[in-house]
């Protein structure tokens, strides 16, 4: 039996989960959950870096001292781009920065007039939007920014948090690729890019695949949560990454959506597909476990449900995802079509699909399921676009559809996905991200042999939906 912990940040909230390996299956079990929401200052939006921090021992001491647990492992999965800058002491002197800062607006453009938009691309075979960290490395820049010119080291969020773990610095491949500054093809740094636009290249650190170890929980760290030593890896750093990891997936014929805040749908294939009519759909190559590269697009997803959520709660109005569903069932169908990705910002969701749909001379919807059921039909639409693409990019026909992650929970959504792509669709597991964290931990510990391997455990120990 192996005990190993994923520490889980996700858009909503952070979780410390144990995982229990024994017998060819996997075991989940939430020990420490806590909200990991961004904090807005005069200087713009933040990741609440220090507390989240805080709240990981806490999870820690639960492993600890309240279970008296021996791990086998720690691994952090977070979602990609952003990162933080550490000084020569190895101190944190620029907060990170969340990826829906408003500072990142027009940072294209910006970059374009120095380096064209297909140069970019043909380094680095990346999806082109505002939020990935050449923009925000490049704004940074732009602004003169004190962090900046002080800085010895970048870290990724899940780098950073490994680095407080341990005490020692290192990108994870997997959250590398996640920048549009790394360059899948020859597997490290874009260098050259990042030197036309006259970024710093010598802050960047040695990159490491996924399931390595990294070295062992800092002795002040297991003391305080009450464990002993204990090994933390890399795992798979991306949250996607490591979801797909966890796609219960036999044979080749297949794609996966890790559904939650965004969705992000794809394939895996062995070598990036960097060209023109890549370039021209806008879609990503990032790593994936296995040295697979995971051929993707990046879609706003349940973000619109959720900020919708919000703001009816503002007023007053209080409702479960659940109850948003029903609602969204029994709603009138085909009010409207929208682009999910329209909507990057925070701020009055409802009241912006509203003016989108006028805009756009559709019609608008009117009561609080109309609204639900436009953002489901307009994600399944929108995957049915994606899946149609990634089929003509690969040259290969997909009859599955694998939705794993917190959102394969809906079930309108995932037979509205069905309807729309005349696929097989297959949701869950829910918990993927934690399950691939955990998973390419056993990988790097020698607990189990390879991807194939433990997408088997996931298969052994997981229940999953055929949608009908």
């Amino acid at each position: 039996m192996r005990h190993f912990l994923a520490i889980d940040l996700g858009a909503e909230s952070g979780r410390v989960i144990l995982g229990t390996l024994a017998d060819g299956k996997l075991a989940l079990e939430e020990l420490h959950r806590f909200p990991n929401t961004p904090v807005r200052l005069a200087t713009g939006l933040h990741w609440d870096t220090f507390r989240l921090f805080h709240e990981i021992q806490q999870g820690l001491a639960v492993a600890g001292r309240e279970r008296h647990l021996k791990l086998d492992g720690i691994g952090v999965d977070t979602w990609g781009v952003d990162y933080g800058l550490f000084d020569a002491n190895g101190e944190l002197i620029a907060n990170p920065r969340h990826y829906r800062d408003e500072r990142n607006d027009g940072m294209l453009e910006k970059t374009f007039a120095v380096v064209p938009r297909e140069d970019v691309f043909a380094e680095t075979g990346i999806q082109f939007m505002q939020l990935n960290s050449l923009y925000q490395f490049y704004a940074s820049k732009l602004a003169n920014s004190p962090g900046l010119a002080n800085a010895k080291t970048l870290l990724f969020m899940p780098d950073l948090l490994n680095y407080w773990l341990t005490g020692v610095m290192k990108a994870e491949r997997t959250i590398a690729s996640t920048s549009q500054f790394y360059n899948p093809k020859l597997r490290t740094w874009a260098t050259g890019l990042l030197g036309k636009l006259g970024l710093p290249v010598q802050i960047l650190p040695e990159i490491v695949d996924p399931g390595v170890k990294l070295g062992n929980l800092h002795g002040w760290l297991a003391e305080g949560s009450g464990l002993a030593e204990t090994p933390v890896f890399t795992s798979a750093g991306h949250d996607t990454a490591s979801a797909v990891a966890a796609v219960p997936a036999t044979g080749d014929d297949w794609c996966y959506i890790s559904s939650g805040t965004w969705s992000l749908m794809g394939v895996e294939i062995d070598e990036p597909i960097i060209n023109e009519q890549s370039l021209a759909l806008n879609y990503t190559n990032e790593i994936g476990v296995g040295g697979k590269v995971r051929l993707l697009k990046n879609i706003a997803g349940l973000w619109l449900l959720q900020e919708c959520k919000r703001s009816w709660e503002a007023e007053g109005k209080n409702f479960s995802y659940d109850e948003l569903t029903k609602l969204a069932g029994e709603a009138r169908p085909k009010v409207a079509l929208i682009d999910p990705d329209a909507f990057l910002h925070t701020g009055n969701m409802p009241q912006r699909i509203a003016d989108w749909c006028k805009e756009h001379g559709q019609a608008v919807p009117e009561t609080t399921g109309e609204f639900c059921r436009v953002i489901l039909e307009s994600l399944a639409e929108r995957y049915r676009q994606v899946l149609e693409n990634l089929e003509s990019l690969t040259g290969r026909r997909i009859n599955v559809i694998h939705i794993v992650g917190g959102g394969s929970r809906n079930m309108l959504l995932n037979k509205l996905v069905a309807e729309a792509t005349g696929r097989r669709v297959i949701a869950g597991p829910v918990e993927a991200t934690a399950a691939g964290n955990i998973l390419v931990q056993a990988i790097g510990s020698g607990a189990i042999k390879d991807l194939d391997e433990a997408r088997a455990v996931v298969r052994a120990s997981f229940e999953v939906v055929e949608v009908q």
